[in-house]
């Protein structure tokens, strides 16, 4: 098959889904546009700020996407690409998008408050704390997980640590310009996206090579770690205008511009997908074992079709800057549909390149996805550079970087706002009698310390968060739509849009946790061990108090709000 007809079908797809799917979930929530959101009622100036809506959907879409919707794909590949694709077409119309709307509406119906909190409102307060040690954990590990590949990106590739380091310098002036001085957005970013893109060529004459100090490629990482360790505590705790809502309204130009360059690739390279279209149940997994088709396609990719992260993100952040309920839609919905598409780009990219499924499965083995992705969708780019007069090398040279520096934005904001939604998750599961405990100094702080523990303290077990925090995220997912499935039946309302899914999201979430934690007992790895099994328990638990709401729900024991 031809890339860029499986682009095409998968935009047309997409296209259907947010015109009629998203209309009909409006509907059936009560998006009212005239209702006041929580960003006006509780204006704070720090983490409840109304925001222009164009703003807002570059700081949802890059917080969201991360490194995710690449990396996901990438390594599902082994399955074949129409298993892959059909996933991701379809999970993210039926599931993924329709999880991160409900998300974000039921956020802004209480008061912006995280889905936490909304879920304390059905299950009480155990169902509450239950669920926010939860999306603690995971937040712990997904600023662990796309640290590690920050780190990996600025190790191989030093013009993307100096680049990344001058966009959040300019991204702290950009939000000074606008908010301090009141300079208008338009002309401020007039001047202030062309430097972004400019820092992609200073990045290459400039590279921040740590190796030419005479430290060796290790030490150099541990430094990365630290110093991206530190900037996540800093992000974390300033005001959101300073640093959250500017670098990611910037991030959103050079993300777009991205995929927009992803997008002409494949439709001038027109590659022809010549790995598998379907393995079988079985595929041979990055690490040499062997990986079941069911649970784990639907894990591994991830975000690139649901993900429980944007619920938090959607509930921690973006609810809290929401200007109007009749933005819902185009953000958390449109938002997540844009991460299809890109994770469907990262799919061609690597089926279109490589000859054979062998071929594919050698090449992962020995090259990180990310760097992966930025190396083929390059390669389809070199068409477009040739024909301004570059030569293949030069173009696919600095189409690579840009792919690198795009994705590494993508993780810097995923990393900060993470750490931002664990300490809000922190400081609610602390008690008010404990004040030094809520702080938020303190609650950054042991996110950042708990995930330098994780980095450096077992480096290649570090490798292999991925599969935990893929697994993680989709339980995580469930669990949000067991929460709405409940709200929906508690105010007499069609739940089947949210019950459907979170019967399949649990299933194959936990099935695929239960089969790391068998494994990992077999392999003595006492850190999938402990994980796993922590994440099983609390999942367990909290799913049993939804089914005894639910209980009570159908007999009529409990009011309805």
């Amino acid at each position: 098959m031809n890339g860029a007809i499986l682009l095409s079908i998968a935009v047309a797809a997409f296209g259907v889904g947010y015109f009629l799917y998203a209309k009909f979930l409006e509907k059936k929530l009560g998006v009212d546009a005239s209702r006041p959101t929580p960003a006006h009622t509780k204006c704070d100036g720090v983490d409840y700020i109304p925001a222009n809506s164009t703003v807002l959907f570059g700081h949802h879409f890059a917080a969201i996407a991360g490194a995710g919707p690449i990396v996901g794909p990438v390594l599902a590949a082994e399955f074949g690409w129409a298993a892959v694709s059909l996933w991701v077409i379809l999970g993210c119309i039926f599931i993924g998008a329709a999880h991160d709307m409900i998300s974000l509406f039921l956020s802004v119906r209480h008061d912006g408050e995280s889905i936490g909190s909304v879920i304390g409102t059905i299950l009480g307060r155990p169902g509450k704390i239950l669920f926010l040690l939860f999306s603690w954990s995971a937040l712990v590990l997904v600023v662990t997980e796309f640290t590690r590949q920050i780190v990996g990106t600025f190790v191989a590739d030093p013009a993307i640590a100096t680049a990344s380091l001058l966009f959040i310098a300019e991204a702290i002036v950009f939000g000074l310009c606008v908010n301090k001085f009141k300079m208008s957005v338009l002309w401020t970013s007039l001047f202030f996206v062309p430097l972004m893109f400019a820092f992609v060529w200073i990045g290459n004459v400039f590279p921040l090579d740590l190796t030419k100090w005479g430290l060796g490629k290790e030490t150099v990482a541990l430094v990365w770690t630290i110093v991206l360790l530190v900037y996540c505590f800093f992000a974390s705790t300033c005001p959101v205008w300073i640093l959250l809502q500017p670098r990611d309204y910037l991030n959103a130009y050079l993300l777009y511009a991205m995929m927009a360059l992803g997008i002409v690739g494949v439709f001038v390279a027109h590659p022809t997908l010549h790995t598998d279209a379907f393995v079988g149940f079985q595929a041979v997994g990055r690490l040499g074992g062997v990986d079941m088709l069911f649970p784990f396609l639907f894990v591994t990719v991830a975000c690139g079709a649901c993900s429980g992260f944007h619920a938090l993100v959607a509930s921690g952040t973006s609810a809290k800057q929401l200007g109007s309920e009749k933005s819902i839609r185009p953000v958390a919905y449109g938002g997540m549909l844009l991460e299809g598409v890109l994770a469907i780009i990262a799919l061609i990219g690597v089926a279109g390149t490589y000859m054979h499924q062998a071929d594919y499965t050698q090449a992962i083995k020995g090259m990180e996805p990310v760097q992966m992705f930025a190396s083929t969708i390059a390669g389809f780019c070199v068409k477009v550079f040739t024909t301004i007069g570059l030569s293949s090398e030069t173009g696919k040279r600095i189409a690579e970087s840009f792919m690198l520096l795009s994705v590494s934005a993508f993780l810097m904001t995923t990393v900060d706002a993470g750490t931002r939604l664990a300490r809000f998750s922190w400081q609610e599961l602390m008690p008010k009698k404990a004040p030094v405990a809520r702080n938020m100094y303190f609650g950054t702080f042991l996110v950042c310390a708990l995930a330098a523990g994780l980095l450096l303290g077992n480096p290649n077990a570090a490798k292999q968060i991925w599969t935990i925090f893929a697994s993680a995220n989709q339980l995580l997912a469930a669990l949000t739509l067991l929460a709405a499935t409940l709200w929906f039946a508690k105010n007499r309302k069609p739940c089947w849009m949210t019950a459907l899914p979170m019967l399949f999201m649990l299933s194959v979430s936990s099935w695929a946790l239960s089969a790391i934690f068998l494994k990992s007992v077999k392999t003595g790895d006492w850190m999938r061990i402990i994980a796993t099994a922590f994440l099983l328990i609390l999942a367990a638990v909290v799913v049993a108090l939804g089914v005894k709401t639910a209980c009570k729900l159908r007999g009529g024991k409990t009011e309805v709000e």
